[in-house]
């Protein structure tokens, strides 16, 4: 393989041979370079020839007419080239004066410069590849058609070219254009201009951000105002009393589900509640096992109560503070539905059944305590309460710790009036029954879960 450095000395460079005449390209129509991503490099315009040497000023002249271009076959076969360069023939040159005749001739001088480099290069390549870039892949119309060349064949020399020239005296090919090619997306849109799109401003980056930011803040507001309001609604709804319907239904389970204790405290304290304005209290001293109401009252009471019908019944005595006076409460839940409690109400007041001294309640006197003497014939006072919230009928009856009998009880609700001046009424007996039912009344409505109130008028 042959290299530069072998035609480094002037001694083995090759005749030239004269050089054919340049026929006219035919050039086709240009085509308009539409493709942004092809840079076609130009055509490196070649020098001006150099003037002739002595020797060739020797040669006789050319012949004047053009030799014609053999058409070049459809795959030229490259030609071996040879180790070394041939020999060049030897010239016939005049004697100079001062040379004698048939010494040998002086090598001739070296050309002033370099031949031109061959067209086989990377840039007549380029060059004249734009057809192919710009079409469908066929060489253009002003190019002739060119054979392919092996990958492994090595590039040398075409016939009647010029050997290359050294890369020391090759003339600076043009650099590489720098700008970018516009980048393209897969989703363009048809019509619109190829390239990035464009970015928005930063000025408006600082807009989006508040809003994002107000949005947030107002989502968090809201967020937080709406947890509030469900516990709010929630702790309320847990706070609200029940509907009429379901404190009526658990009023009825009250005995079985609330401590005795809750229901008959051990001590109650009635504060202005006694005669005058004066201040009570009672102690429990005995407490009934909870039982049916057979046996309970007495036969025209247990009558009068028939239509109620009896769950369970609770009995308790306590004793006042003075130790004078003992009284009996008792709660009997009924069987019968709010409108079965309201009408039995409204028959205790319109007919003033809880006035009759027939319909008073027994008392509950266990022995070994202060109410042991406690009986019929001590019975003082009384009062019997028909609730219509709750299935409950609470009553209470009084009368004298020392056993003393009575003559003539009075009910609760006569005795507690202004200007009485019977028996009941001057010792607070009226105010210890009606007092006491009041404050039983109310535990078992709290019990229920409604707020404690008297609703019922006193028969």
């Amino acid at each position: 393989m042959s290299t530069d450095a072998d035609f480094a000395d002037a001694r083995h460079i090759p005749p030239i041979p004269p050089r054919p005449p340049q026929q006219p390209p035919v050039t086709a129509a240009p085509r308009p370079n539409t493709d942004p991503r092809t840079t076609v490099l130009r055509r490196v315009p070649s020098p001006p020839p150099a003037p002739p040497t002595r020797a060739q000023a020797a040669q006789p002249p050319a012949d004047p007419t053009p030799p014609q271009r053999p058409t070049p076959p459809a795959a030229p076969a490259v030609p071996p080239r040879p180790a070394a360069p041939p020999p060049a023939p030897p010239t016939a040159q005049p004697p100079r004066p001062h040379q004698a005749p048939g010494s040998p001739a002086p090598a001739a001088p070296p050309p002033p410069r370099r031949p031109d480099s061959f067209r086989d290069t990377a840039a007549f390549h380029l060059a004249n590849s734009q057809e192919l870039w710009n079409g469908n892949g066929e060489p253009g119309a002003g190019a002739p058609p060119r054979a392919r060349r092996p990958a492994s064949a090595t590039p040398s020399a075409a016939p009647g070219s010029e050997p290359p020239t050294p890369a020391a005296e090759r003339p600076p090919q043009p650099p590489w254009p720098q700008r970018p090619l516009p980048h393209q997306t897969a989703g363009a849109v048809p019509g619109m201009p190829a390239g990035p799109r464009p970015r928005p401003s930063a000025g408006r980056r600082p807009g989006a951000r508040l809003a994002a930011a107000a949005a947030c803040l107002v989502l968090g507001i809201g967020l937080i105002g709406g947890a509030a309001a469900g516990s709010w609604l929630t702790d309320d709804s847990a706070d609200a009393p029940p509907t009429p319907e379901a404190a009526f239904a658990a009023g009825r389970d009250v005995w079985r589900n609330t401590p005795v204790d809750t229901l008959f405290p051990r001590t109650v304290e009635g504060l202005g509640v006694g005669p005058g304005g004066a201040d009570r209290t009672w102690t429990r001293i005995a407490v009934a096992r909870d039982s049916g109401c057979t046996g309970a009252y007495d036969r025209p009471l247990a009558q009068a109560l028939t239509g109620a019908g009896c769950v369970r019944l609770l009995r308790a005595t306590y004793l006042d503070a003075t130790r004078s006076s003992v009284i009996t409460v008792g709660a009997q839940t009924a069987k019968a539905d709010a409108a079965g409690m309201i009408a039995l109400n409204t028959r205790f007041s319109t007919k003033n059944l809880g006035s009759r001294t027939d319909l008073m309640p027994l008392p509950y006197a266990p022995e070994g305590t202060p109410a042991e003497g406690f009986g019929r014939a001590q019975r003082a006072s009384w009062t019997v309460r028909v609730l219509t919230d709750i299935p409950v009928i609470v009553f209470a009856v009084s009368g004298f710790a020392d056993g003393r009998t009575v003559s003539a009880p009075q009910s609760a609700e006569a005795a507690v009036r202004p200007g009485a001046t019977t028996a009941p009424a001057e010792s607070g007996l009226g105010h210890d029954a009606k007092d006491l039912a009041d404050r039983i009344a109310a535990d078992f409505r709290t019990a229920s879960g409604i707020s404690s109130h008297t609703t019922e008028s006193s028969p």
